[in-house]
């Protein structure tokens, strides 16, 4: 790690006026909130909390900053609160509230719409809202199995995802997905398979694409004989997943993947909801790796995580299937939608955050500066506990040798010990993940990932 960089000089409390929110929270209020992936108990007795945000920090409410090192939750490449996020949302809310999505429409959406095609490979032209990961997900799911009934192959209703995948937490994301914690309290969800994971051993600490692997892909021929092709609707992947711990592909694996779909008639699904839009140092992970699917989702970047917003973008195909099936014209072709999917104050934050990131050329910065970035997360090979280390574009892995009898508790110590040096980093598993703004400096990187050294050498 460099020497010259003081680790955390912005995280000292500063004497400010009082901040919105700073008033003690009471215990009632504390159990009234039923928190999303989060030790409820834990955090009640210590809670974490944001007041503000601006740049690439965040602000507590006793008043100290704290470099967000994952980009909200992925989410605001763009930094925290943008001006021109703010202005576009703020005259939407007070011109058009909200309006019906159902029969009827607003001008927003058609253009968000036709920028996401413009964004997004050749080939995918239609682009269907949601307002979250998850419900993206859902949707492909959805629309893959009712573009083959549309096409009288009904039986292609089966799913292949992958073992430490993640495509969210409605029931078709768990079922596709592959992280057995998501999934064990819940029971059967849709009819899935999976092919495996691609971390391999001999590919520890890997820079960027791993070497070997791709041969992995050729399990999914496996299972097609397993199950027959004629019962397989999707095979649903992340380009580089990203929860489950930044396990980018190795070279040629999505190739395969690709080629064995088109082989057996089987849609290829991309969930780009954390690839998508810049994070790869490309506009989406399928124009970074070379390979376009029938179906891509969206969401989180989409917006800069300002409002909630999700999109699938399917082929051409696809959607006049649809339409081709639909009956007279007055008819719903595809029953299925959400009362905020295009949502008129989420397709102005996302106009506005599209249109910042392309005024700003981010995606080549973060390509630019991806090099600078994996030098320094790859500092820290070496460093206590540390047993792997992955990296892709601005998004980085850690994984950490487990604590005797509990393997999830070295990422959480360790989340502590950097929030306490005023560093935000997310934990999961036996891995903690790193995401930093696509506007951050190379300064600030050193400083985050020297803290991030530093409290390894603490951890017990």
């Amino acid at each position: 790690m460099p020497d010259n960089v003081e680790s955390h000089p912005e995280t000292q409390a500063e004497t400010q006026p009082e901040l919105q929110g700073s008033s003690v929270l009471s215990a009632e209020e504390l159990r009234a909130h039923w928190m999303p992936f989060t030790g409820n108990r834990q955090f009640k007795r210590s809670p974490r909390l944001f007041a503000s945000a601006e740049g690439v920090y965040y602000t507590t409410v006793d008043g100290r900053k704290v470099f967000d090192g994952l980009s909200g939750l992925w989410t605001c490449g763009l930094g925290h609160c943008r001006p021109e996020i703010s202005e576009a949302v703020s005259k939407q809310i007070a011109t058009l509230d909200y309006s019906p999505g159902f029969q009827y429409g607003h001008p927003l959406s058609f253009k968000l719409a036709h920028k996401v095609v413009e964004l997004t490979p050749a080939g995918l032209d239609q682009v269907f809202f949601t307002d979250s990961g998850s419900e993206t997900i859902d949707t492909a799911l959805k629309m893959a199995r009712g573009y083959w009934r549309s096409r009288g192959m009904p039986g292609k209703s089966k799913f292949i995802g992958r073992i430490k995948g993640y495509h969210g937490v409605n029931y078709g994301g768990i079922g596709v997905g592959g992280i057995g914690f998501n999934r064990k309290l819940f029971g059967q969800s849709v009819d899935a398979d999976h092919i495996p994971h691609t971390v391999l051993p001999e590919n520890d600490f890997s820079r960027g694409m791993p070497e070997k692997g791709a041969h992995l892909a050729d399990e999914l021929e496996e299972l097609v004989l397993l199950h027959d092709a004629s019962n397989i609707a999707a095979v649903v992947v992340e380009p580089m997943s990203g929860t489950s711990g930044v396990l980018p592909p190795p070279k040629g694996y999505l190739n395969r993947l690709r080629e064995i779909c088109d082989k057996h008639n089987i849609l290829l699904i991309f969930d780009e909801v954390i690839t998508g839009l810049g994070r790869m140092g490309s506009l989406t992970g399928a124009e970074e790796f070379g390979v376009t699917p029938d179906i891509m989702t969206l969401a989180k970047q989409i917006t800069n995580g300002a409002q909630p917003l999700g999109a699938v973008v399917t082929k051409t195909d696809i959607y006049d299937t649809f339409m081709d099936q639909g009956g007279p014209d007055y008819m719903v072709e595809f029953p299925h939608g959400y009362t905020y999917s295009a949502h008129p104050v989420a397709c102005a934050a996302g106009l506005a955050a599209l249109d910042v990131l392309e005024m700003e050329e981010l995606p080549q910065r973060v390509k630019s500066m991806s090099a600078y970035f994996e030098n320094a997360v790859h500092q820290l090979k070496g460093a206590p506990y540390v047993k792997d280390i992955r990296n892709y574009g601005f998004a980085a892995g850690v994984s950490l040798e487990h604590y005797p009898g509990e393997p999830l508790r070295r990422p959480f110590e360790l989340g502590l010990k950097c929030f306490d040096k005023g560093f935000y980093i997310r934990w999961g598993a036996d891995t903690v993940q790193l995401a930093p703004a696509f506007v951050v400096t190379e300064q600030q990187i050193d400083s985050f990932i020297n803290a991030v050294g530093e409290s390894l050498h603490e951890l017990p």
